[in-house]
């Protein structure tokens, strides 16, 4: 492995590492792609005051995993209270992905109180005394065994409330500080797997996902609670909720089509 990231920035492009492989073979996993089309758009077009509070990414064919890719941006639509920003992920010339990125400007908030879903999550899990240098992500999955968290996907294989805590022991690209932008826009592909999960392993593979934030995370953890799954004739959506150790924070809501062969490296979840 060329260095400890899942991406190397070189000559203007990034060349993925074999820790970015996906659990669909030879192809760079959907939460990286998505996290370096987040990680660009930040580079691009973040602004102080502005809070990144939407991003939509959709994956539109396999990313090999044994060549480099280019994202560009533009931005689409500028004003005083919202950003909008497109990104392009290419490779060999070829559009593998996109992203859409809604910016909105902080402000003043409301007084009122506002219902919403109670959501029940685990508990932060405490870091290992160890980490072994094979692991890229730390993964917690919690479901058919209650409040004991299991580190496969065992827990997921029921048709039953499913949540997930994930921390990251390795930036993005190498030699930049991971964000808390770039590690909710990996986290929000992990709605995929935890919604689409159920007792026969998961037959599903996402077209694409949509993290909502209302504020970016904070400390080093992210979890999802699982909302939501319906399907039919092979089609599937679901949504999660997002959170960080104070609470949640916003939404992933994941599209995606019956596909076999779905066999996780280490502790990639896409």
């Amino acid at each position: 492995m060329s260095s400890r990231a899942f991406f190397d920035a070189v000559d203007g492009g990034f060349v993925p590492t074999d820790w970015a492989r996906g659990p669909w073979g030879q192809t760079i996993s959907g939460n990286y792609v998505g996290g370096l089309l987040g990680h660009v758009v930040e580079r691009d077009a973040a602004e102080t005051e502005m809070q990144p509070a939407r991003l939509t990414v959709d994956l539109f064919r396999p990313a090999a995993l044994a060549h480099p890719v280019q994202v560009e941006t533009t931005v689409a639509r500028e004003g005083r209270r919202l950003k909008l920003v497109d990104a392009t992920m290419t490779q060999s010339g070829t559009v593998v992905a996109r992203a859409s990125a809604l910016f909105l400007r902080r402000g003043e908030q409301p007084a009122g109180e506002r219902w919403t879903t109670d959501i029940s999550m685990p508990a932060v899990p405490p870091m290992p005394d160890t980490v072994s240098d094979d692991t890229a992500t730390l993964v917690w999955t919690y479901g058919k065994n209650g409040p004991t968290p299991s580190l496969g996907l065992g827990a997921w294989a029921y048709d039953g409330p499913k949540y997930i805590w994930t921390r990251d022991v390795m930036p993005l690209v190498g030699g930049v500080e991971l964000t808390a932008f770039a590690r909710a826009a990996m986290a929000g592909d992990m709605a995929s797997s935890l919604t689409h999960f159920g007792a026969d392993g998961l037959p599903y593979i996402n077209a694409d996902y949509t993290l909502t934030l209302s504020r970016l995370p904070e400390g080093p953890y992210l979890g999802l609670a699982a909302l939501t799954h319906h399907s039919d004739a092979g089609l599937a959506t679901g949504t999660a909720v997002v959170l960080d150790h104070v609470g949640p924070i916003g939404t992933a809501t994941a599209t995606a089509l019956a596909n076999p062969g779905f066999s996780p490296p280490r502790a990639s979840l896409s």
